[in-house]
């Protein structure tokens, strides 16, 4: 199929284009466009800000948790009816995990035949740029460099020089230059950006970037560039999913404490019969009423856990259901809600209780990047599982567990990665499943379906 689309990549990380990215979003949806919005690589925060800036949901293109087709697959069924796609790359466009790059942000582009468009970081720099630009040209034939925004430009002389030098000894477009502006900047914390449904001030915000995207960078340019984009050759065949005669209500933590979920697990919630019925650990004094399971994501717990701590009722409404058999999944904040506390910032909160140990908070990552995982005989979801026991998954957690009694029960054998100890994740108790791995469903794990047969069959 053919879609318009571009991918937003960089010479470097940090170089700015998550907000290029949510400003043209923003700016081109302001403009009547249909935006779809698409992040490279494992990814929570990023597609959060890209959903409220173009109003339709992100989803994540990752080679280490999903084949080439099934990535195509992604990108072709959600871009369907729009009139431009967007790609936020990850790192810069030649970074990635293998010396062959073929797990980068370039390999992405020259799989789905996407124009690139670069943001560089401009500080700093006049002659110097076109060598920069010329080199990542030469680097990969294969790679379609359609135009550049510059970024962090120092004012209008700074631009003219840029656009001179560029203009002088290379063939690519500059397509906006954007000043450095206080209100481009978003607002951070440890884990990297603040999630865009938790900062109070987000329409605001990406209304402001959107604006100042708009007047700096051409718009036109940009959907002109992203007509060129090749039809995209999906030989994916649509999957069948089984009708099932009870819908199950499964409750899903959704507010400033949890607010990490990948959008096709939760459209794999719906397609294997389920409805997900959102509940707020900060104000819900108890479950949502005749549930079938509990869905606890990941998240920033620990900057709630004074107002999770608080809500006393709803902890041990939790701790009830699950010592009374309610199927629960939980990963890195659920984990750590699931805790019996969490120490940060020489403050300790009691958390719910139900797994055997203290969560302590770190001043670096316990745990970061991918992770294999294999599923061992004492995971809970062995029902429907084929032979395939490795999971490919990722992490980044700050915390560990502390004081975890010798009793305790783990569903993987980390082969790659960090987990709880470094040998073990996935703390099982009765019904429960608790890890730090954050898991994509994917044909290579489809764990949503594992996860949804396991509370039928219980």
């Amino acid at each position: 199929m053919s879609s318009p689309r571009i991918f937003i990549s960089a010479a470097h990380k940090s170089s700015g284009k998550t907000t290029i990215s949510i400003g043209l979003c923003a700016a081109l949806k302001k403009r009547g466009n249909v935006v779809s919005p698409f992040k490279k690589g494992p990814d929570y925060i990023d597609p959060i800000w890209l959903s409220h800036a173009s109003g339709k949901p992100c989803y994540n293109l990752d080679f280490y948790t999903s084949g080439s087709e099934e990535i195509l697959n992604t990108l072709a069924s959600h871009s369907r009816d729009s009139d431009i796609s967007i790609i936020e790359g990850n790192k810069g466009l030649y970074d990635g995990l293998d010396l062959d790059g073929s797990n980068s942000n370039a390999a992405l582009a020259v799989l789905s035949k996407t124009p690139v468009i670069l943001v560089i970081d401009s500080r700093g720099m006049t002659r110097g740029i076109a060598p920069l630009i010329l080199g990542y040209q030469a680097f990969d034939a294969e790679i379609q460099i359609s135009g550049v925004i510059l970024n962090n430009v120092g004012g209008t002389r700074h631009e003219s020089k840029l656009q001179n030098v560029i203009e002088h000894y290379t063939d690519v477009p500059v397509l906006g230059a954007v000043y450095n502006n206080q209100k481009l900047h978003l607002p951070e914390r440890h884990l990297g950006l603040k999630p865009g449904n938790e900062y109070g001030e987000v329409e605001t915000k990406i209304n402001d970037i959107g604006d100042v995207i708009a007047s700096q960078v051409d718009l036109d340019q940009i959907l002109e560039i992203a007509g060129t984009a090749s039809s995209i050759k999906n030989n994916f065949k649509p999957r069948s999913f089984p009708k099932h005669e009870k819908t199950l209500r499964i409750a899903i933590a959704r507010d400033a404490a949890f607010n990490f979920y990948y959008q096709n697990d939760l459209d794999a919630f719906r397609e294997y019969g389920s409805e997900l019925i959102d509940f707020d650990t900060l104000k819900d004094q108890k479950l949502p009423d005749n549930i079938d399971g509990l869905f606890i994501g990941g998240g920033f717990p620990e900057t709630q856990m004074e107002l999770l701590s608080s809500n006393k009722l709803l902890r041990q409404d939790i701790y009830s259901k699950i010592e009374n058999g309610l199927p629960v999944y939980a990963e890195c904040g659920g984990l750590m809600y699931l805790s019996r506390s969490i120490d940060w910032q020489d403050k300790n909160a009691e958390m719910v209780g139900i797994i055997p140990a203290d969560c302590q908070m770190h001043d670096k990552p316990q745990g970061r990047g991918y992770v294999r995982m294999d599923r061992m005989k004492t995971h809970p979801w062995q029902s429907g599982l084929d032979d395939q026991t490795v999971i490919k998954a990722h992490e980044f957690h700050y915390s560990s567990l502390e004081n975890l009694e010798d009793t305790t029960k783990y569903a993987l054998k980390v082969l790659r990665g960090r987990g709880i100890d470094g040998k073990y994740d996935g703390i099982v108790y009765k019904n429960m499943f608790a890890c730090y791995t954050h898991q994509r469903n994917t044909l290579s794990n489809p764990w949503v379906k594992h996860f949804t047969n396991f509370i039928r069959n219980n």
